[in-house]
């Protein structure tokens, strides 16, 4: 592994090239001094090895928030491992251009017996800092973590949480060019990953380059420029964050799930692409329940087209609907379409609420005799409550006085 440098002259952070990574795994299985004799003299081995990492070359360019995703096991934490100089890798090369800074196992450095305050001093002279930078910012260390009536207590009676947030304080107090973080903005209540959050930003606006590994894949959408799809070790995807997002919810959503996944259809109009919106108005693959959602559709018209009926459909995990409807329905006109164009609904709300879904789309002719194109549960979708109310859907309800109806009840 090359080592770090602090070239100027390259516009990337982090240089991967044919980077792997070899464990070995050693079966117990009932040794007895008669088989260690057999397999030593039949020269049997009882370890195998797999790799967590393999042929993986990528380069993340200075300023840059890059998010990795995958499923467990597929070697996010071990590709940050390796990036944070924690794991050796057994082949490739890692160039990295700055300070690093890592908020993998907050408070690894701290010592039970000594206190809050002496712990700062130990794990900020750990992490770089001299004495004098330590003394400048402790107050601010101490703030932030919101210990200030425990910080001369020793930390091996703080609770996890307040171990976790005393580390984290420390960490990005280090001043780095890229920041290494592994699934730290799901520590501590919800105030101070609020917190967490805007500190992030904060090193975003600076110009900071920042990695991150995370399950919460609206965070990563939120914060990412680029992600990066892991699978088995191998980099199957990389990208903007909402296509890469979508693609690993198509990836553990779609095509692994029990459910009738097909397109057909002339292609005399042609789907050609499909994007979902949050309340933001922000790319995601993860809507919010109770909040405002669209969809935009792309579309090609390969030949001059009248009235065309675009519709979508959602579905469960066991593919039955949930909500179905298309433009004639609700008695919009799409007139005469030729060429390239797009279309848009807006859900406001969308009253599901949480859940797996599928989304199928479609565009036929107006007397339905035709279909142009259809994709059916073609998109991998969640929903996260965004709501206080509880269930899979909302329900618009009121509440009054008994025997005064808030509104007309049609009968």
């Amino acid at each position: 592994m090359m080592p770090e440098t602090n070239s100027s002259s390259t516009p990337y952070a982090i240089e991967v090239h044919d980077l792997g990574k070899r464990y070995r795994r050693r079966h117990q299985m009932d040794q007895t001094l008669k088989s260690t004799l057999i397999d030593r003299l039949l020269r049997r081995s009882r370890t195998d090895e797999f790799w967590a990492l393999r042929d993986l070359t990528f380069a993340i360019r200075k300023g840059t928030t890059c998010g990795i995703i995958g499923r467990n096991g597929s070697g996010k934490s071990t590709l940050l491992g390796v990036l944070a100089r924690t794991i050796t890798p057994t082949e490739g090369t890692i160039e990295v251009h700055g300070k690093v800074a890592t908020l993998l196992e907050l408070g690894a450095g701290f010592h039970p017996d000594l206190t809050g305050r002496e712990n700062i001093f130990l794990n900020a002279a750990i992490l770089g800092m001299n004495r004098e930078q330590i003394a400048e910012r402790f107050d601010r260390i101490v703030a932030f973590a919101g210990l200030e009536d425990f910080i001369d207590t020793p930390v091996k009676h703080y609770s996890s949480g307040m171990y976790v947030r005393l580390g984290f304080s420390v960490a990005v107090e280090v001043e780095p060019d890229i920041l290494l973080v592994d699934e730290v903005l799901a520590v501590g209540d919800e105030s101070f990953q609020r917190k967490c959050l805007e500190k992030i930003k904060e090193f975003q606006a600076m110009g900071r380059t920042i990695v991150i590994v995370s399950h919460a894949l609206e965070t990563v959408e939120r914060l990412c420029d680029e992600v990066i799809l892991l699978e088995q070790g191998a980099k199957v995807a990389a990208g903007g964050a909402g296509e890469i997002v979508a693609e690993y919810l198509r990836r553990t959503l779609g095509r692994d799930q029990v459910l009738w996944v097909e397109e057909y259809g002339d292609r005399s109009v042609e789907i050609t692409e499909v994007r979902l919106y949050g309340p933001d108005h922000r790319r995601t693959a993860e809507w919010a329940g109770g909040k405002p959602a669209a969809i935009e559709i792309d579309y090609t018209a390969h030949l001059p087209i009248d009235n065309p009926v675009f519709g979508f459909m959602i579905k469960r995990e066991d593919d039955r609907i949930v909500f179905g409807s298309n433009t004639q329905i609700m008695g919009y006109s799409v007139g005469h379409i030729e060429g390239t164009g797009s279309i848009r609904v807006d859900l406001r709300p969308l009253t599901l609420l949480e859940g797996k879904f599928y989304l199928s789309l479609a565009v036929h002719s107006e007397d339905h005799k035709t279909q142009f194109h259809r994709q059916e549960s073609w998109y991998a979708f969640n929903v996260v409550n965004a709501t206080e109310h509880h269930g899979q859907v909302l329900i618009p309800c009121t509440w009054s006085d008994g025997g005064q109806p808030s509104n007309e009840v049609p009968t």
